[in-house]
């Protein structure tokens, strides 16, 4: 693990909730919660990287969109740098915009086509150093650029120009150009090949070495959030399931989803990959307008008992920055 000092970003108890209108229901009827993101709190150092894994439909994608304020917060609170973000209006939440940087999955289709992406990357600075003259703008353009690896005399072409993996570091230099303190990275290689995938995870560990930027990375690939993270965190229906160091996690999982996920990581020896115990799973992913009382894993859960139908498990330490939640583990 990284030294570390106080958080930086501290996340309570934090909810989203959204009206979904069924189908075919009449109109007065009251529409239904879906519970994307259901009670998830977690704190995040200077320096350090958060992994956080889970199938879709788990929520990890909305939980980044509360915590940049992006997606409406039921209950709960995000607090930054000891500030309260949650209830701020647009013009409250634009000094901290800066602060707090995202990086989308797709590459291309987060860059504006019309734009060139000398534009593209200038852009946070007019809104955020408006004072800085156009001379200072395209030399802070053309070191970014350069720091990601795209050669500043490309300045002028458009993303259209530019491939997967090359578009994926232009939207790291947006990101980067304001000198933030956290960066989310929203699935950023998932629709990456996978020798580009690895340029893309070791520029992102580079910077973070030179910087100092935390990260929230978000990924299904187990073994490249293991690859990038010091902690953790693993998501089901919009609950926590555990949370641990990624050395602790990868060597003992508790919780049976996070075994689950971790037994179908492929292994690169074949001898080892056709002896290996794979944990299916029964049933599919349960709908997140009708979530299973209790524990929210139990109708997957191979080991599950009749109490998990009837309390919520707590997130408890089970040793040392290891927190799992579930009854019998």
């Amino acid at each position: 693990m990284k030294d570390v000092t106080a958080p930086i970003l501290r996340v309570d108890d934090i909810k989203v909730w959204f009206d979904v209108k069924m189908p075919g229901s009449w109109p007065w009827t009251k529409p239904r919660k879906l519970k994307a993101v259901d009670g998830v709190s977690f704190e995040l150092n200077p320096g350090e990287t958060l992994g956080i894994v889970g199938e879709s439909g788990c929520g990890k994608s909305t939980l980044a969109r509360a915590v940049m304020q992006m997606a409406p917060v039921e209950a709960g609170n995000v607090v930054w740098l000891g500030d309260e973000l949650v209830g701020l209006d647009t013009g409250q939440m634009r000094k901290h915009r800066k602060e707090m940087q995202m990086i989308f999955q797709d590459p291309l289709a987060s860059l504006n086509p019309r734009m060139t992406i000398g534009q593209i990357v200038a852009e946070p600075l007019k809104t955020h150093h408006p004072n800085l003259s156009g001379a200072e703008m395209k030399d802070r353009v053309r070191d970014v650029l350069d720091t990601v690896g795209i050669l500043p005399n490309l300045v002028n072409r458009y993303p259209h120009e530019f491939s997967g993996g090359q578009c994926q570091r232009i939207g790291i230099a947006r990101a980067l150009v304001v000198d933030p303190k956290l960066i989310i990275c929203d699935e950023p290689v998932s629709a990456l090949d996978v020798s580009i995938q690895a340029q893309v995870i070791n520029l992102l560990m580079k910077l973070q070495e030179e910087t100092g930027v935390a990260l929230i990375f978000i990924a299904h690939d187990l073994s490249v959030v293991k690859h990038i993270s010091d902690r953790v965190m693993v998501l089901y229906l919009g609950n926590v399931m555990e949370i641990a160091p990624s050395a602790g996690l990868y060597a003992n999982p508790m919780h049976p989803y996070t075994e689950a996920l971790i037994s179908a990581v492929p292994i690169p020896d074949p001898k080892l990959e056709a002896a290996k115990e794979v944990m299916l799973l029964d049933q599919d992913l349960p709908s997140p307008l009708n979530p299973p009382s209790g524990c929210v894993f139990r109708t997957r859960c191979p080991i599950a008992e009749p109490r998990c139908a009837e309390t919520k498990p707590t997130l408890a330490h089970k040793g040392d920055d290891h927190q799992v939640a579930c009854h019998l583990r």
